[in-house]
């Protein structure tokens, strides 16, 4: 061993900083400044090595397809603070309130709709709390039950395009974001399909826990209810429709298509008399601040990447994950297995700098399809953001959650939904095509 056990340190360094709750971006250049001093005193390797930063970095902001990040934000913070989401909710769940377990199943399909809007996994759970949660309880739905399935919900914005999860995993796995988008799309429809038959399950099984709305529960007139869909559902579609279908039609990047999709969630705003001054300025405001810090950690976590390759890191790590026992069964449960551990304490944009670099090399070298892996890890992503103790999706619900419903209940709740996700993971893992369709589709679109 040459000087891999500096490059090892520096690992280990880097984990204990981030663990004592200092800023990811500054671990990241702080363990990287130190240890790059230490190789450079003990000869690891040369001050040409660290040259080549600048190149790196102008090569990082020169990148088009980091561009769509900013966009995709935008589109979410229009449509979340323009209080569109609030109305989906409330239509889509009178629409559904004479079926069992309806106004859950309204939560599930709302929540598939905002994933394919907005993209913002916090907004959409706090928002479903407020609303729905009292409201499920107060017709006597099973408290687990409703707290699961607002989690489990809010949270599909972690995997269904245009999923801010895919752009930083495109950078980091160099695949096309379009072809993560167009092959994150089936399996993220699978999972909130699992959810839908999970409650009509429950509504023959065990229907005390999904009841039908009393008769007496006042209903709009059927006008009011046409004008709602109108103003709420089908913009909401239409946007769907504009930003995914352009990319799989050919007809726009993604970075393109999110352009679209921002001017026309200000359409929408514009539509319902909701775009003032004050909504595009917190809409930039929210941009900027997410932008901003995507890309120092993008930046500084390139310092980290290029003194640890220097010290030998990777190579050992890519060596190590190589030789695990099952080729690339054993590489692919090892890499799940430590993703899902990452993501229990982590935010997802922590875990594609951190661990993708480390695991990318392996499963190039391995022969994998890296679109096909992407999306397995983004499923793995989305598990972890809910499962307990530390899952973040469980301390947004629970920051507006009623008092009847105490954490452990909702930590219990997500139990069901983690174990259908599991199922839905090991479906795309055994039916690579569920990835791979849409992307064949597309392509054969293009050649036309």
């Amino acid at each position: 061993m040459g000087y891999e056990w500096l490059a090892i340190l520096m690992f280990v360094g880097f984990f204990f900083i981030l663990i004592s709750g200092y800023p990811v971006a500054f671990s990241f250049a702080g363990t990287a400044l130190l240890f790059g001093a230490i190789g450079l005193i003990f000869g690891a390797f040369d001050l040409n090595r660290l040259l080549l930063l600048p190149n790196l970095w102008f090569g990082t902001m020169s990148n088009f397809t980091l561009l769509a990040i900013p966009y995709f934000v935008f589109l979410g913070a229009i449509l979340e603070k323009s209080g569109l989401a609030e109305e989906l909710l409330e239509t889509m769940g009178i629409m559904l309130r004479r079926v069992r377990g309806g106004l859950a199943l309204a939560v599930v399909v709302v929540g598939t709709l905002l994933a394919a809007t907005t993209g913002v996994v916090a907004a959409t759970v706090i928002v479903m709390g407020m609303l729905y949660l009292p409201a499920m309880l107060r017709y006597g739905y099973d408290k687990k039950l409703a707290a699961g399935i607002i989690v489990a919900s809010g949270t599909l914005a972690q995997l269904i395009p245009p999923s801010l999860v895919l752009v930083i995993l495109s950078d980091q796995i160099g695949v096309s974001v379009g072809d993560l988008f167009l092959g994150a799309l089936i399996p993220g429809l699978m999972l909130s399909g699992s959810y839908l038959l999970y409650i009509i399950a429950l509504a023959f099984v065990k229907p005390e826990m999904v009841p039908v709305l009393p008769a007496d529960v006042p209903l709009p007139k059927k006008g009011e209810l046409f004008q709602k869909v109108l103003k709420t559902i089908v913009p909401s579609l239409l946007l769907i429709f504009a930003v995914l279908g352009s990319i799989f039609f050919g007809l726009a990047t993604p970075t393109e298509a999110g352009a679209v999709g921002a001017v026309g969630a200000s359409i929408i705003a514009a539509f319902n008399k909701r775009l003032t001054l004050q909504l595009l300025r917190d809409a930039a405001h929210s941009t900027m601040v997410i932008t901003a810090l995507v890309l120092m950690i993008l930046l500084c976590s390139s310092l980290f990447a290029l003194v640890f390759d220097a010290l030998g890191g990777k190579t050992l790590i890519t060596d190590l994950l190589l030789k695990l026992p099952g080729g690339k069964v054993g590489f692919l449960i090892v890499s799940n297995i430590v993703i899902f551990a990452l993501g229990s304490f982590l935010e997802f944009i922590e875990i594609c700098f951190i661990a993708m670099p480390l695991l990318v090399p392996a499963a190039q070298a391995l022969g994998l399809d890296m679109v096909w892996f992407g999306v397995i890890m983004a499923i793995n992503l989305q598990t972890a953001f809910i499962s307990p103790p530390v899952g973040f999706s469980l301390f947004y619900l629970q920051s507006v959650a009623p008092k009847e419903v105490s954490t452990a209940d909702i930590h219990r709740s997500a139990l069901p939904f983690m174990a259908l996700q599991g199922i839905v993971l090991v479906l795309v893992v055994i039916f690579p095509q569920t990835v791979r369709w849409l992307i064949d589709i597309s392509s054969s679109f293009g050649q036309l």
